[in-house]
């Protein structure tokens, strides 16, 4: 039998806010909730937004909540005011030489052929030059100033000594700190319940961190005047968000991977993780990515692909003279293309066992992940077979799991949705197809994109948290940045609600999140519900044992509640061990049969067996 991931923590932050305990998600259907809830979640956000003193049942204090959330227009830098430089050649007036005073120091070396170099003083000499080629630097407006932000406020590098880190190994710090403590264990307590390499990190970014801390200052220093740092290479790696969190927050000596798969980054990681639990290899794994996109030059970039969403196409989509950047993303409908946006997302998994045995919160398990490529190609960006593929294989996991009856009436899908006129076409056809195959008539489709925009490797996990969010409060979040179909759009067996829907999450046992990503890097996981795993443990596990676990978890979702109370209060920093605790190579305790690493409870097992035994 292979073992059942479990879900047991789930955490990080995000432009609808803090993850853990379904903040952000409520944050997306906050007018469909009832009072105390709308109440809850007002109170998390203005505490992340440093607004604590202020009063959160006020009107205005509530509108500015809203206001500065979500997708909105650029806040992290002026649109308005972008640094650029332009390449220029001066030459002297009327066919005369050149002529400039420059101090000793800042001459070239070497210095070039064709400078005629005239002592001033001691400090200075005038060169004269025929020509000479300069960058003009100049401010230039953005043409795209929507964007999906972390609240106004959080600066997660102000929580604890971030020491110039790069703002998405910020985010890893906090989305990852806050995702450990939503388990209710104490970092100590979950590496005493496993030895130390039965714990593992998957993590990865999509494109690195690109900001001037890290690979932006790594290549733009050099032409701009400055010296690139010895904390800027290092700092840049793509599976640096995995070593902050082993080497700052959990301390783990367990496996590690920096998987990266563009845009279904999240779901390649939750793969690896289901597929060591699943094998046995592994019993808890975290899992998690951030990414902090929103700089001018990686909009840029994004922008002369014709892949973002322009203020003057959304303008033209609307008839109006201004932009509209609440609702700059728009799956599903007519639009104009995705919108940038940071994030953290972290998973904590468990094998049923050890969840069972620890008292573990059950938040749902993973039933499945798929991840396919495309084949042959036209262009590297554009969308192929491989998602058919991922889609089909995972509808048909739960159909295995769940049967024919709970597949059809009992599943939903949270889309990719990125709001592109292709993904629109191409994604709509792959459900709608997919729905007939399966006998699915009228099958519900989510696009949290609409909300909180695109933060590329975490963006399954926004979706994750959107699916987890409505098996607690029953409300799925509507496409509402939209007030039509798109005539292209394949939606015979689909539904695609621009309102958000409420559901009896006791009927929706499962629960999909698609992924596709730059490249052909596609895939689709299938989740199941809390009450659903609970009736997998229970027929596995027993009734006495459901009683044990019962009895065992009431201290763990005591810890769990206290946590959440105290963030929401600001009076938890995030973990964050620098320099304490590090070990070297004599403080190991060596035997032929184990090691004894300082920390763990439990020692690393060195009597293996041979996996080819059949052929020695």
């Amino acid at each position: 039998m292979k073992r059942l991931p479990v879900m047991v923590g789930f955490g990080g932050i995000n432009p609808a806010g803090r993850l853990s305990f379904n903040h952000a998600y409520r944050r997306l259907v906050i007018d469909a909730l009832d009072q105390d809830k709308q109440a809850s979640t007002y109170r998390s956000l203005a505490q992340l937004m440093g607004r604590p003193e202020v009063d959160n049942q006020d009107d205005d204090e509530r509108a500015h909540i809203r206001d500065h959330t979500l997708i909105r227009r650029i806040e992290l830098f002026d649109p308005e005011s972008v640094t650029w430089q332009s390449a220029a050649k001066l030459a002297g007036g009327s066919g005369q030489q050149l002529h400039f005073t420059l101090a000793k120091r800042q001459l070239p070396e070497p210095l070039p052929d064709n400078w005629q170099i005239k002592p001033v003083d001691d400090r200075k000499v005038e060169v004269t030059i025929d020509t000479l080629s300069v960058m003009i630097p100049q401010d230039r407006t953005s043409k795209v100033t929507s964007a999906g932000q972390l609240p106004s406020g959080f600066e997660p590098g102000d929580l604890y000594p971030s020491r110039n880190h790069p703002r998405g190994l910020q985010l890893t710090v906090y989305g990852a700190s806050d995702a450990i403590r939503s388990t209710g264990f104490e970092v100590e307590e979950l590496k005493d319940l496993v030895a130390p390499d039965e714990i593992a990190v998957y993590s990865g970014s999509a494109m690195g961190q690109l900001d001037n801390e890290a690979y932006g200052g790594l290549l733009q220093n050099p032409l701009t005047g400055k010296r690139p740092t010895s904390k800027h290479c290092a700092l840049g790696l793509p599976e640096m968000t995995g070593d902050f969190v082993n080497a700052y927050v959990l301390g783990s000596v367990g496996e590690t991977a920096g998987i990266i798969g563009a845009c279904a980054t999240f779901l390649y990681n939750v793969k690896r993780g289901i597929d060591e639990i699943r094998s046995g290899d592994k019993r808890i794994v975290v899992i998690g990515n951030s990414e902090a996109p929103v700089n001018p030059y990686v909009i840029e970039g994004y922008r002369v692909m014709g892949a973002l969403a322009e203020d003057e196409e959304l303008m033209a989509l609307d008839d109006s003279a201004s932009v509209d950047n609440r609702r700059a993303c728009r799956p599903f409908s007519t639009n104009a293309g995705f919108t940038v946006a940071e994030a953290s997302v972290w998973l904590v998994l468990m094998d049923d066992e050890l969840a069972m045995q620890s008292g573990a919160r059950v938040l749902g398990s993973v039933g499945d992940v798929f991840v396919n490529a495309d084949g042959y190609k036209k262009s590297i960006s554009g969308p192929g077979i491989g998602n058919y593929v991922t889609v089909a294989k995972a509808m048909a996991a739960a159909r295995a799991i769940l049967g024919e009856a709970r597949l059809r009436t009992g599943t939903y899908m949270q889309a990719h949705g990125t709001g592109t006129p292709q993904n629109r076409v191409t994604e709509s056809h792959i459900f709608n197809e997919l729905a007939k195959t399966f006998g699915v008539d009228d099958w519900l489709v989510g696009a949290v994109k609409c909300y909180v925009g695109h933060s590329m490797a975490p963006a399954g996990g926004d979706q994750l948290s959107a699916v987890l969010g409505a098996w607690q409060d029953g409300w799925i979040p509507g496409i509402t940045t939209i007030d039509h179909i798109a005539d292209d759009v394949h939606h015979s067996n689909l539904r695609l609600p621009m309102e958000h829907v409420e559901i009896d999450p006791a009927a929706m046992p499962g629960a999909f999140v698609n992924s596709k990503g730059f490249g052909g890097n596609n895939a689709t996981g299938f989740f199941l519900s809390p009450a659903t795993t609970m009736e997998m443990l229970e027929k596995r596990w027993g009734k006495d044992a459901m009683s044990a676990h019962a009895r065992a978890n009431e201290r763990i979702e005591t810890s769990a509640q206290a946590y959440d109370a105290r963030a929401d209060s600001g009076e938890v920093l995030p973990l964050y061990q620098f320099g304490e605790g590090v070990l070297e190579g004599d403080d190991i305790g060596f035997a032929a049969k184990a090691l004894q690493i300082p920390g763990f409870k439990q020692t690393i097992n060195l009597e293996l067996d041979n996996p080819y035994v059949d052929m020695t």
